[in-house]
């Protein structure tokens, strides 16, 4: 089967760089399943776990929004933060899916209301690609 080159960066390093067979990613228009020789494409991406399928295994990772820019031999997704699942500390998500639960159950202004349910996706985000392993 053929592959691709996927890399995965943040702003702080890469986290991904390997040739795999395919990538399932959740862009803002929906999910995509993205194959060698896929046609050139840029679109931003949400928070939730990417999948990818390499040698009949699969991985994921939590990827925390960002952009994949599909090329014809070459995937990158730049995202804002990622994380391998063996990086997750669970009981870290746990709490802070606790402290943003509890900022969206009180009375914020409408700022600090999308910054408490951003935190919640990206904690509920770590957790779904810890427990998928």
């Amino acid at each position: 089967m053929s592959t691709f080159l996927l890399e995965i960066v943040t702003p702080e390093r890469k986290v991904y760089a390997e040739n795999v067979n395919m990538v399932i990613v959740k862009g803002v228009e929906g999910e995509l399943g993205i194959l060698p020789n896929h046609i050139p494409l840029v679109t931003p991406l949400r928070i939730a776990p990417v999948t990818i399928k390499k040698d009949r295994a699969e991985q994921v990772v939590a990827v925390n929004g960002g952009f994949i820019e599909v090329r014809k031999d070459k995937v990158v997704i730049l995202a804002e933060s990622a994380e391998l699942p063996a990086d997750i500390d669970v009981e870290r998500a746990q709490a802070a899916k606790q402290r943003a639960e509890q900022r969206l159950s009180g009375k914020r202004d409408e700022f600090d209301f999308r910054r408490a349910e951003l935190s919640l996706q990206r904690a509920i985000n770590r957790l779904d690609a810890k427990h998928r392993v």
